[in-house]
C-alpha cells in the first residue's frame, strides 16, 4: 500500500528523516513500505537499517518529477532494478536533461505513472501500472480495467505541523513568500501516513486497488550486506598477484628507505602485510601506489599524510614520507582488525594539479566505477533562521538585526519571530544541498549504480548521493586526494631556481633538511613566514616558546597548535615541561608511563587509542570509536555515549580515584576534537622542512613561488616585503618585463600582471602575444601593436607600466585622452590609431613621487615603499622590534590580528606589526584596554604599553593605542 513515500533526502521537500518514517510506520502497525524520494536514493541504506530493526519489509526507488509535477514512480523489484533505476537517473542528472516520457521498460523494475498521465500516455507495458491517490477517487466510477490501477497514496508528512514544515521549504526552495507559494509546488494537504486500517477505509469501494499494492511490494525484495568490501578489491588479476606485488615493492622500498636496518624494518614490513592481507586491502595500497607513480611521471610533487603515515609499507611505497620506525608509529592508528571504520590515505595535491589526478583516476579506473564523495549542507542555525525569515517576509535590514547573537531579540514576543523559531528548531540539520566532499574519491568494484545515482558538479566531476558516515557504513573505503598551495609553492620554487640559478634541487632530501645546522637557524630563529604550516604568528611564537629546532618538536608543536590543546591549558602544560620535564606529576603513574614523550599531555590522536585501551581497559574497537566520536566523526551517538560510560565503569573497577577519572577523560575530550594523528603531524613537518630549506638556501625563489601561489596566511603585500628582506629589488609592473605572474630576475622581483586590480585577463593575453613578437621601444610602438580601450591604457599608465619608454605618467595621461578622444570603455581599432589628433603645447607637468605610491596602493593593494613613509607624522618611539624590553611606545604597521575571547566571554586580540625597520613584532590586547583604545582598521599604529615575555617570547601588553593619520594625495591637496 505504501508505494511512494519520501523522506527529507527529498530536498527541501520531505519533512521526516528516514528513521523517523520507519518509526512512524512501526507505529502504525504498517510491515512494508517503500522509499521513493525525488532524484535520489541517499536515505535508501539508513532506511533499510531502520526497517530491520522494526521489523518492516523495506522496498527501494525513485520518484522522478519534471518540475513540480510527479512524472512516474520507479520501484526495484531487487538489486538489478535499483541498479537499472540508479543508471537511469544518472544518466539524465549528469547531462541535465529533460526526464523521457516514460522510462526504460525493464522486467526488474516496476514503474508507476500518476493517473493524471493517462491521456498522455494512453498504453501500459507489463511492468507499469496508473498510480491512484485519495483525490482520484472520482475518477474511477466507469473503470473497467482494474488491473492496470493500484493504491498509490504519497507520503510526506504526519501531521498538521510537518504540513507547515513541508510547505515553508517548498517556499525555501522557490524563493517565494508563503503567502505567494504557487499551489502546484506543495504537496496536497493529504499526502500523510495513514495507518493500514485508513487506507483500507479510503479504499472500501475498490478493494483491488490495496490488493495489487500489495502484491507489488510482496513482488520486490532488498536487501544489502554492509560488512561486504565495496571498494575495488583488484589491482591486477587475481589477489594473490595484488599480495606477491604489494610484497616485492615493499621490499624493495626497505632497500631504499632502511639501507642500514633492513633486518628491523623488514620485521615491520612483514607483520604490517599479514594485517593487510588478512583485511584485504592489498588493492587499496597499490590502487594508492599507482595514482603516485603517474603523479610522479607529470612531476607532481605530493604529500601523503594521515593515519596513512603510521605504515611502514606506504613509506616504502613512496606513498608517504614519514618513517614510521623513527617516529615509533603506532600502525593499528591506520588498521587494526578491530577498527570500526576504514581506514583512508590523505594525499595531497598541488592546487593547479589535483584535478589532473582525479582525471586520470576516472580514466584509468572507469568512470562507470569512480566518483567524488558528496556531503551534505544541512540548515543550521543562523542559514534556517534567515531562510524562514524571508518566506515571512521580513525585510532584509530586520533579518540582519535579529539574528544577531543578541538573545533579546531570540526573545522577541512577534508571532512571527516565534513561528521562525519554532519550524527552525525543527528544520534544523536537514538536509538543504549535496556539495563536493573536500577530497573524497570511491573507486568501486560494482558500478556505481549498485549502490547509487550520480549527480553533476561545476568541477565536471559526478558525486555520488551519500556522504563519507554512509559510504563507510556501507563498506567503502575513501581515497582522499586533496590540494594545498603549500606544494605548489615548493614546486614552483625549485623550477625558478633552475631557471634562475642553474641549480637542481631534490627537495626530498628532508632527512638531510633535518640535520642541516642553517636551516636549524632558521626555525630557532622562527623566520618561517612563508612556509607550509609554521608560518602564522601563533605557530611562530610557539616555535620561539619552544625553542624548537629539530623534527620531533616541530612534529609535536603541528599538533599542540590546535584549538583543543590550547584551550584545555595544555599546550601550555607542554610547553612548562618541556622545559622543565622533571618538574612536572602525571595525574596517574600509569598515565606517565603511557605519554612519556609528551610529558603527560596528549598532543596525538594515538594517545586516545592508548589512554581507552591501556589505561580505561577498553578494546581496541571501543577505542576507536572513542576517538572518531571525540572528533564528531559518529554515525551513532548512542554508541559513543555506551562507551563512554563503559570507560568509567572501567576505570572504577581499576580502583582510580574519581577524580583522577574525570580528570583524563577532561584532556581526551577537550583535546580530541581539534587533534592530528601523529603520522599527520609528521606529514606536515616533513612538508614544513621541505620549505625551510627552500626559504634559508633560496629566498628569493621561494618568496616569488610564494606570491605566485597566492597562499598562506598572509596578503601577498607581506610576501613582497619579505622577499626585500631577503635582498630582493622589487618593481611594479613593467610593459617589457612583466610577465602574467610574479617573474625573478636575478635579485629583481617584477610583480605580475596577475596583481593589478581591474586589469582584465583579455588584454594581457594580448599585451604578452604582441610583445613575444619583439619589445615596446616606445609608447606609440605600444599602442599600435595592442587593441585598448582608454581605461585599461589608464591603469597601465598609474601603474607605471611604461616608467621606462620616456615619457613622464602626465604626459601619457595627455596623450591617452587625446589619441582615444574621451572614448571610455571602449576598444579601440588598430587603423585609428594612424589619424589622431595633434595633442598641442603641453603646460609644464609636475609629478610627485608620492602619488606613485598612492596609485600603487590602489592598483596594487599596497605601495612599494615603506608605509612608514606616507606618515603624516611621525613620533619618535623609544621601542623596536629588536629593542622590545620594559616599558615604552612603537610605531607598528598591521599586518594581521588574532580575535579571541576570554573566559569570560569578552572580545580580545593578539595582534602581529611590522616595525619602522621592517621587522615584525607580536602585540596583546585585553578588553580593559580596547575599552578606550579600540583597533580602527589597517595602518600604522602608535602604541604604547609593558613588555610581556614568556619562554623567551616577547610581546606588547598595549596600554594605549591610536592610529596615525596618512599624508594627502598631492593631487587632492585642497579638496
Amino acid at each position: 500500500m505504501y508505494l511512494n513515500c519520501h523522506s527529507y533526502y527529498s530536498l527541501r521537500y520531505g519533512t521526516l528523516s528516514p528513521e523517523a518514517l520507519v518509526a512512524a510506520a512501526a507505529a502504525r502497525g504498517i510491515k512494508a513500505l517503500a522509499l521513493t524520494d525525488i532524484h535520489r536514493v541517499s536515505g535508501i541504506y539508513d532506511f533499510f537499517q531502520a526497517c530491520q530493526v522494526a521489523g518492516i519489509k523495506p522496498v527501494v526507488g525513485m520518484e522522478f518529477r519534471q518540475g513540480n509535477a510527479c512524472y512516474y514512480i520507479c520501484l526495484a523489484k531487487n538489486a538489478a532494478g535499483l541498479a537499472q533505476i540508479n543508471a537511469f537517473a544518472s544518466q539524465y542528472l549528469l547531462e541535465s536533461k529533460p526526464w523521457p516520457l516514460r522510462p526504460p521498460s525493464s522486467a526488474d523494475v516496476w514503474t508507476i505513472f500518476p493517473l493524471a498521465r493517462r491521456e498522455q500516455l494512453k498504453t501500459l507495458g507489463p511492468q507499469e501500472r496508473w498510480g491512484v491517490r485519495a483525490s482520484d477517487r472520482n475518477k474511477l466510477w466507469k473503470e473497467q480495467d482494474w488491473s492496470s490501477l493500484v493504491w498509490c497514496q504519497p507520503v510526506t508528512f504526519l501531521d498538521k505541523q510537518t504540513f507547515s514544515m513541508h510547505r515553508l521549504l517548498r517556499a525555501i526552495d522557490h524563493n517565494a513568500l508563503l503567502s505567494k507559494l504557487p499551489q502546484e509546488a506543495q504537496a496536497q494537504a493529504d499526502e500523510r501516513l495513514y495507518s493500514p486500517e485508513e487506507q483500507e477505509k479510503a479504499c472500501a469501494d475498490f478493494p483491488s486497488l490495496l490488493e495489487q499494492a500489495n502484491k507489488i511490494l510482496e513482488s520486490c525484495e532488498f536487501s544489502f550486506d554492509f560488512k561486504l568490501p565495496k571498494n575495488r578489491r583488484l589491482f591486477g588479476s587475481s589477489r594473490e598477484d595484488d599480495q606477491a606485488l604489494l610484497a616485492k615493492l615493499a621490499y624493495e622500498g626497505v632497500l631504499y628507505r632502511y639501507p642500514y636496518r633492513t633486518k628491523e624494518a623488514n620485521e615491520r614490513v612483514k607483520k604490517e602485510l599479514q594485517v593487510i592481507f588478512q583485511l584485504a586491502f592489498e588493492a587499496y595500497f597499490l590502487i594508492t601506489w599507482d595514482i603516485i607513480r603517474y603523479a610522479q611521471s607529470r612531476g607532481y610533487f605530493h604529500v601523503g599524510r594521515g593515519s596513512g603515515a603510521n605504515s611502514i609499507v606506504a613509506y616504502c611505497l613512496g606513498i608517504t614520507d614519514v618513517d614510521p620506525i623513527e617516529l615509533d608509529l603506532y600502525f593499528e592508528r591506520f588498521i587494526n582488525p578491530y577498527r570500526t571504520s576504514p581506514p583512508d590515505f590523505d594525499i595531497d595535491f598541488s592546487w593547479d594539479e589535483r584535478n589532473e589526478i582525479i582525471d586520470y583516476i576516472f580514466k584509468r579506473y572507469g568512470t562507470q566505477y569512480v566518483c567524488l564523495l558528496a556531503t551534505y549542507v544541512t540548515f543550521r542555525d543562523r542559514s534556517i533562521y534567515r531562510e524562514l525569515a524571508k518566506v515571512f517576509g521580513l525585510p532584509k535590514a530586520e533579518i540582519d538585526e535579529w539574528i544577531s547573537p543578541s538573545a533579546e531579540l531570540r526573545q522577541s514576543s512577534s508571532q512571527i519571530h516565534q513561528w521562525i523559531m519554532k519550524y527552525g528548531s525543527l528544520l534544523i540539520d536537514f538536509p538543504n544541498y549535496l556539495s563536493i566532499h573536500a577530497g573524497g574519491i570511491l573507486i568501486s568494484d560494482q558500478p556505481l549504480s549498485a549502490y547509487t545515482a550520480l549527480e553533476p558538479m561545476p568541477k565536471g566531476f559526478p558525486i555520488c548521493q551519500f556522504d563519507m558516515y554512509v559510504a563507510e557504513e556501507i563498506g567503502f573505503a575513501k581515497f582522499d586526494i586533496l590540494s594545498q598551495r603549500g606544494l605548489g609553492h615548493i614546486k614552483e620554487a625549485v623550477d625558478i631556481i633552475r631557471q634562475n640559478r642553474g641549480v637542481y634541487v631534490d627537495i626530498h632530501r628532508v632527512h638531510d633538511f633535518m640535520k642541516d645546522e642553517r636551516i636549524k637557524m632558521q626555525l630557532e630563529s622562527h623566520e618561517t613566514m612563508g612556509c607550509f604550516y609554521v608560518e602564522s604568528p601563533a605557530m611562530r611564537q610557539l616555535i620561539k616558546k619552544l625553542q624548537c629546532s629539530d623534527y620531533l618538536t616541530l612534529v609535536a608543536a603541528s599538533s599542540i597548535i590546535r584549538p583543543g590543546v590550547a584551550s584545555s591549558g595544555m599546550m601550555k602544560a607542554y610547553i612548562e615541561r618541556h622545559h622543565a620535564p622533571e618538574a612536572y606529576q602525571p595525574v596517574h603513574p600509569l598515565m606517565g608511563e603511557l605519554m612519556r614523550e609528551t610529558y603527560g599531555v596528549m598532543v596525538y590522536q594515538e594517545d586516545v587509542i592508548k589512554v581507552a585501551h591501556y589505561f580505561a581497559g577498553l578494546s581496541l574497537a571501543e577505542a576507536d570509536v572513542l576517538r572518531r566520536g571525540m572528533s564528531g566523526k559518529y554515525r551513532s551517538r548512542g554508541e559513543f555515549e555506551r562507551i563512554r560510560e563503559q570507560f568509567f565503569l572501567n576505570c572504577a573497577e581499576k580502583g582510580y580515584e574519581e577524580a583522577v577519572s574525570k580528570e583524563v577523560w577532561r584532556q581526551m575530550e577537550s583535546f580530541s576534537g581539534y587533534s592530528f594523528s601523529k603520522a599527520h603531524s609528521a606529514s606536515f613537518a616533513v612538508e614544513s622542512y621541505q620549505s625551510l630549506y627552500l626559504k634559508t638556501y633560496f629566498p628569493l625563489e621561494f618568496m616569488v613561488a610564494v606570491i605566485n601561489n597566492f597562499g598562506g596566511f598572509y596578503r601577498t603585500e607581506f610576501y613582497v616585503h619579505e622577499a626585500r628582506r631577503a635582498g630582493g629589488q622589487v618593481e611594479a609592473p613593467e610593459i617589457n618585463e612583466s610577465d602574467y605572474l610574479t617573474r625573478l630576475d636575478g635579485q629583481v622581483l617584477y610583480l605580475g600582471w596577475v596583481h593589478v586590480k581591474g586589469l582584465e585577463k583579455e588584454l594581457i593575453h594580448d599585451l604578452l602575444a604582441a610583445r613575444s613578437r619583439g619589445p615596446f621601444l616606445s609608447w606609440d610602438d605600444f599602442v599600435h601593436r595592442v587593441s585598448i580601450s582608454l581605461n585599461q591604457v589608464i591603469i597601465l599608465i598609474r601603474v607605471g607600466a611604461f616608467r621606462r619608454l620616456g615619457m613622464g605618467k602626465k604626459n601619457l595621461m595627455w596623450d591617452a585622452h587625446a589619441r582615444f578622444q574621451g572614448k571610455v570603455s571602449e576598444v579601440v581599432a588598430l587603423e585609428m590609431f594612424e589619424d589622431r589628433s595633434e595633442i598641442g603645447l603641453l603646460p609644464t607637468l609636475v609629478h610627485d613621487p608620492l602619488e606613485d605610491a598612492f596609485d600603487e596602493w590602489e592598483l596594487l593593494g599596497f605601495p612599494l615603499c615603506s608605509p612608514f613613509d606616507l606618515l603624516a607624522e611621525w613620533p619618535n618611539c623609544s621601542l623596536d622590534a629588536r629593542l622590545l624590553a620594559g616599558r615604552g611606545d612603537i610605531l607598528g604597521y598591521l599586518v594581521t590580528l588574532k580575535p579571541t575571547r576570554t573566559k569570560k566571554g569578552e572580545r580580545m586580540y593578539f595582534g602581529y606589526f611590522l616595525d619602522e625597520r621592517g621587522a615584525f613584532f607580536d602585540t596583546v590586547h585585553f578588553p580593559s584596554d580596547l575599552k578606550n583604545y579600540a583597533f580602527q582598521g589597517s595602518g600604522v599604529y602608535w602604541m604604547k604599553g609593558q613588555v610581556m615575555e614568556e619562554f623567551g617570547h616577547r610581546s606588547l601588553r598595549v596600554l594605549q593605542m591610536r592610529k596615525l593619520p596618512w599624508k594627502t594625495d598631492p593631487r587632492y591637496e585642497g579638496m
